[in-house]
C-alpha cells in the first residue's frame, strides 16, 4: 500500500498496516516468527461487523502455518504488541484468529487532517507502480452511430482506465476498429445506395441485409460531391474499396463525436485491416510463429458434444492448439476459402499489444462475447510465453426505459436508440454515473425519467447534491466565520489547523471513518477492475453527509454553523471540506462533474 506523496502522512489503513507489519518484524527478531516471511498476504480492512471495531487484520491467520503455530496462539502474541501502539485503544481476537482493532479518536482526527493535507492527491495510490496497462473498450463495428448498448461498455472502460491511472498505473486507452470483416462491405454497399440517392436516383425501400438508417445519407452526399457519377460506371470490385474507406472514415468520426459527448477520448485507434495490409501480413506471421513452436497444426476437429461449436467444420484445417493453454477445444485459424478467421486476427492484434510493451491487458466486451474469453486468453498465453495476462470484463445489457416502459427505437438509426439521443436527453453525468451504479456483469435498467429526478432514489443527483450542499454550507458560514476564505485552495489551507477534536458526535465520527476508507476503496477497486465500487462508495458517503445535515436541522447544537462558537464551526467546516474533496475526487475518477450548485 502506498502513502501520499511528499511529507504527508500515509492514509490511515496504510498506516495501520505498516504498524502490523512492524509487529510481525519484531516477532521475527524475537524468534517467534521465521525469517523471510511474505507479509504481502497480510491485510488491514474494515471488519464485516462494525460492532467488532474499526479495523481487522488477518495476520495471524495467514502467517500461522509458516510460524508452525495455531492461529489463535499467534494472534495472542500479535495482539499483545498492538495493544502497546499509541494509535490503538483496544484489541480483540475473534473466531479462529482474526484480530479486531479499535482506534483512539486521535487516529480519526489525524485521518481527517490527512484528507485536507493531501487535497486532490488524497486517495491516489502507487500500487500501479507505473506498470503499463492497455484498456481496450468500445471497439464497436464502424457501421453506424453508437447505440445505448455500446454506451455502458464505453463508460465502464473509460472509468476503469481513469481509476487505474489514479491508482498509479500507466494506462493506454485503445479502440480496435473492426474494419476488415464482411460487415464493412455491407456498410459500403449501403453507402453506395445513398450515393445513388444523392445523385437523384429514387432508391425506394432499403433492401433486406443493408443498413437502413438515415445516418448514411451524408456519406452518399460526400461521395457524390467527390466523385460525381464516376463510381456508377465501375464494377463493384472497383468502387467497393473507395466507398468502404470513405464510409468507415465518416463512421469513425461520428463514433468519436458520440464518445466525446460522454467525455470519452481514446489514445489509440487500431485498425484490424492494418494487420493484413501495407505490405505486411501480421496475422500470417503470428500463425507462422505459433506453428514453429508447435502450437499450430493441420488437423480435424472432433464433432462437438452437446452444445454446437459455432466454428466447427468437418475438414482438414489450420488449428491453434488452444487446449494446451486452458481452452476446451482447439480453434480454427483459417476459413474454407483460405481467409483468416476473426480469431486469427484477434491473436495477431493482441500480440501487437504485447509487442508494444503491455503485459497487462483489459478488454471490455459485450454480453454476447462470454464464450470467446477462454480462447483469447489461451492465445495470449501462447504468443507471449505466459508473460502477459488478459482480464476480460463482460458488460451486460442495458434495458432503456421511460417511467418503467421500454423506449421505442430511433428513426435516425433505423433499428436502435442512439447513445447521442440518450446523452442529449439526460446529460453525460447521469449516463456515466448510472451506468456505473451497478456491477458490470449485471443487467442494468436505465430509466430516462428516474435519472433526472431530484431525489434520494436518483444516485447521481444525491451524490452531486452532496458536493453542492457542502459549497452552500461554506457560503452560509462566512457570517459566523468572516475569516473563511472564498477561494478553494485558501479555504482548505485555512481549515487544516482547526480543532477537529471537537467533533465528537457519533455521526461526525462515522463520516470521518467513511473519508478514511476512500484510499482503500480506490486500491481495492483498481485491483479488482471494478469502478462501480467508487460509485457505491460515493453514494454511501453522500448519504452519511446528508444524514448529519438532517440531524442538525432537528438538533440545533449539531448544525455545521454555530453562530457563537467559531471553533466548533471551523471544525465542522473541516469535516465538510473533507466530504467535498472526496466527493469531487471520486466523481472525477468516474468522469462525472462535481457542481458547486444545483439548478
Amino acid at each position: 500500500m502506498s502513502s501520499a506523496s511528499g511529507d504527508h502522512p500515509p492514509h490511515l489503513f496504510a498506516d495501520v498496516l505498516t504498524r502490523v507489519h512492524g509487529v510481525c518484524r519484531a516477532l521475527t527478531a524475537e524468534g517467534v516468527l521465521p525469517e523471510g516471511l511474505d507479509l504481502s498476504r497480510v491485510v488491514v480492512e474494515p471488519p464485516r461487523d462494525a460492532t467488532h471495531g474499526d479495523m481487522a487484520t488477518n495476520a495471524a491467520m495467514v502467517l500461522a502455518k509458516d510460524a508452525k503455530a495455531k492461529p489463535r496462539d499467534l494472534a495472542d502474541k500479535i495482539a499483545d504488541k498492538l495493544r502497546a501502539d499509541p494509535l490503538v485503544a483496544r484489541v480483540d481476537i475473534a473466531g479462529p484468529g482474526f484480530i479486531n482493532l479499535t482506534l483512539k479518536p486521535a487516529a480519526w482526527f489525524g485521518a481527517l487532517r490527512t484528507v485536507l493535507l493531501d487535497g486532490s492527491a488524497y486517495g491516489r495510490s502507487g500500487i500501479g507502480a507505473a506498470k503499463k496497462v492497455n484498456v481496450e473498450y468500445v471497439s464497436a463495428n464502424p457501421t453506424g452511430p453508437m447505440h445505448v448498448g455500446h454506451c455502458r461498455g464505453a463508460v465502464f472502460g473509460d472509468a476503469l482506465a481513469s481509476l487505474l491511472s489514479f491508482a498509479g498505473y500507466d494506462v493506454t486507452k485503445e479502440y480496435y476498429i473492426n474494419d476488415a470483416g464482411a460487415q464493412v462491405d455491407v456498410l459500403a454497399r449501403s453507402a453506395f445506395l445513398r450515393y445513388r440517392e444523392a445523385l437523384g436516383e429514387a432508391i425506394g425501400e432499403i433492401p433486406e441485409g443493408l443498413y437502413p438508417g438515415e445516418y448514411l445519407k451524408p456519406v452518399g452526399e460526400v461521395l457524390a460531391k467527390e466523385h460525381g457519377d464516376k463510381l456508377l460506371k465501375m464494377a463493384e470490385a472497383e468502387w467497393l474499396p473507395t466507398v468502404r474507406a470513405k464510409a468507415i472514415a465518416m463512421m469513425m468520426e461520428m463514433i468519436k463525436g458520440d464518445l466525446a459527448a460522454l467525455n470519452i477520448r481514446h489514445d489509440v485507434f487500431f485498425s484490424e485491416r492494418s494487420l493484413i495490409e501495407g505490405g505486411e501480413d501480421r496475422v500470417g506471421a503470428t500463425i507462422a510463429g505459433l506453428r514453429a513452436k508447435g502450437d499450430v497444426y493441420e488437423g480435424r476437429l472432433l464433432p462437438p458434444k452437446g452444445a454446437p461449436v459455432e466454428d466447427y467444420e468437418d475438414r482438414e484445417q489450420t488449428l491453434f492448439r488452444a487446449t494446451a493453454f486452458g481452452d476446451d477445444v482447439d480453434r480454427p485459424l483459417k476459413k474454407s476459402d483460405g481467409s483468416y478467421t476473426y480469431f486469427a486476427s484477434d491473436i495477431a492484434y493482441h500480440k501487437t499489444k504485447f509487442d508494444r510493451g503491455f503485459l497487462n491487458m483489459v478488454d471490455v466486451w459485450g454480453a454476447d462475447h462470454g464464450g470467446y474469453i477462454k480462447r483469447v486468453q489461451a492465445a495470449i498465453k501462447a504468443v507471449t510465453a505466459n508473460k502477459a495476462a488478459l482480464d476480460v470484463k463482460i458488460v451486460q445489457l442495458v434495458k432503456l426505459l421511460r417511467n418503467g416502459e421500454p423506449v421505442k427505437m430511433s428513426k435516425r438509426s433505423g433499428d436502435f436508440v442512439t447513445l447521442r439521443e440518450v446523452v442529449d436527453e439526460v446529460g453525460s453525468d447521469a449516463v456515466r454515473f448510472m451506468m456505473l451504479f451497478r456491477k458490470n456483469d449485471a443487467v442494468l435498467d436505465f430509466d430516462l425519467a428516474k435519472v433526472i429526478e431530484q431525489s434520494k432514489d436518483n444516485a447521481v443527483f444525491y451524490v452531486q447534491y452532496g458536493h453542492a450542499r457542502g459549497h452552500s454550507i461554506f457560503k452560509n458560514a462566512r457570517e459566523a466565520l468572516p475569516s473563511l476564505p472564498e477561494d478553494d485552495e485558501a479555504r482548505v489551507a485555512f481549515l487544516r489547523n482547526t480543532a477537529v477534536e471537537r467533533l465528537t458526535d457519533p455521526l461526525e465520527l462515522a463520516l470521518i471513518r467513511q473519508l478514511a476508507l476512500y484510499p482503500r476503496i480506490v486500491e481495492a477497486a483498481a485491483l479488482a477492475h471494478e469502478p462501480h465500487r467508487i460509485a457505491f462508495y460515493l453514494y454511501d458517503l453522500a448519504s452519511e453527509f446528508h444524514a448529519l445535515w438532517t440531524k442538525g436541522r432537528d438538533l440545533p447544537h449539531l448544525r455545521f454553523i454555530i453562530q457563537n462558537d467559531a471553533e466548533i464551526t471551523a471544525a465542522r467546516l473541516t469535516l465538510v471540506q473533507g466530504v467535498v474533496s472526496v466527493l469531487a475526487s471520486g466523481l472525477a475518477v468516474l468522469g462525472v462533474h462535481a457542481p458547486v450548485e444545483m439548478r
